[in-house]
């Protein structure tokens, strides 16, 4: 079994260590951390080091760490909180870990600001998507603390959130954190943070400076930019809420929206879901706009759409759906289901508004020569419109 002690370090060249960690680092022959770590504590290493840097890709990383029984590994701060621990963790879940942890550079800034952060919403934009962050910014967190790269700077998450209009938070932008030569925090407006001028490493925290709005349960359809004017080309909301209801996108993860038009059917599933992944497609090209417009103007960010004939579509290379809705087919109904049977996780659900005999029919028939699961249908009539039935199959 292998042994790896990892103790989190501050970005300050005179390292404060425990006699404890001295003691080991003295006795220890293999040592491990990113370059920034290697500069940092090369000068208490032993002279016969063995040093292995941590780069990508780290198969090849670990690969090297497999010739050696003990492995003493550098980290900043606290390596459980979005660090490397958990990588050895996941990596090597039989390995024995010890750990000598310091402050998180979250903890840091905090504190340097003596603000109390047991409120603070974590997300980490490591060499991560913007999946975590957006979804803090839906569900209207009051404070986020956010671990940054050189690709999510303080100036680009500015600008999204300005972007998508959450713009009710002030930054706190902390540099070099523990470096007492370079350290530095500033507080600014999230207009000012867009114009850049950051040093890496750097981290962030967001207050919000009052509550944001609530979020619409249904938004109203009038509030949408709609297709040429065509008011009545949206899946309204009444039946939108009773659609997702159907979806069961509570606990779901991965949602295709298959003809979104408006957007409203997948936008309306990020706001009330901020936890979905939401791919959505549709054949105008017209399509693409009206989502950039609608998504923006109710703060939705991070849903995927694609334009073009969606048989036609490569999506092997998406996330595949746990659910999905079909807002429309273009006449092409079975070879529809027939395709995304082929990428429903199993246990995952399709839904389908029929308005005629025929959708109906031709929804049953595809779903039956799919392999799918009928399930009993709810028929609804809205106003003046026409009567629609929510179907509903199931992947077994």
């Amino acid at each position: 079994m292998q042994t790896f002690y990892i103790i989190g370090i501050s970005d300050n060249r005179n390292q404060f260590l425990s006699p404890e960690i001295r003691n080991l680092v003295s006795q220890g022959k293999v040592f491990s951390g990113g370059k920034r770590h290697h500069e940092l504590v090369h000068a208490y290493l032993p002279e016969d080091a063995v040093w292995i840097d941590i780069t990508v890709p780290l198969d090849a990383v670990f690969c090297r760490y497999e010739e050696h029984p003990e492995i003493i590994v550098f980290a900043s701060g606290d390596p459980l909180f979005f660090g490397f621990a958990n990588t050895v963790k996941r990596k090597l879940p039989d390995a024995e870990i010890k750990l000598y942890p310091s402050f998180n550079s979250l903890q840091t800034l905090a504190h340097r600001l003596v603000m109390p952060y047991d409120d603070m919403r974590t997300v980490s934009l490591t060499g991560r998507p913007w999946h975590e962050f957006d979804r803090a910014l839906i569900e209207r967190a009051p404070k986020i603390g956010i671990l940054t790269d050189r690709e999510h700077t303080p100036a680009t998450i500015a600008a999204r959130m300005l972007e998508y209009g959450y713009d009710r938070y002030t930054m706190y932008v902390g540099e070099h954190l523990g470096n007492p030569e370079k350290e530095r925090i500033r507080h600014m407006t999230l207009q000012e943070a867009t114009q850049g001028g950051f040093e890496h490493p750097n981290n962030l925290l967001l207050c919000a400076t009052s509550f944001p709005e609530a979020r619409p349960f249904g938004i109203p359809d009038e509030q949408f930019a709609h297709l040429d004017g065509r008011t009545r080309m949206i899946t309204k909301a009444p039946i939108r809420l009773l659609t997702l209801q159907a979806l069961e996108l509570n606990h779901r993860r991965v949602f295709w929206d298959i003809g979104f038009c408006t957007g409203s059917v997948s936008i309306e599933a990020r706001l009330q879901f901020p936890h979905l992944t939401v791919v959505s497609f549709e054949v105008r090209a017209e399509g693409e706009e009206l989502m950039n417009i609608n998504s923006r103007r109710f703060g939705t960010p991070g849903i995927t759409a694609i334009t073009g004939d969606f048989l036609q579509t490569a999506t092997d290379t998406l996330p595949r759906p746990d659910a999905v809705f079909i807002g429309g087919h273009g006449g092409h109904l079975p070879e529809m289901l027939m395709k995304i049977k082929e990428m429903l996780q199993p246990g995952g659900c399709i839904v389908f508004n029929s308005v005629s005999a025929d959708s109906k029919k031709a929804f049953m028939e595809g779903a039956g020569a799919a392999g799918l699961i009928l399930h009993p249908s709810a028929r609804i009539a809205l106003n003046d419109y026409n009567p629609i039935e929510i179907m509903k199959a199931t992947l077994s």
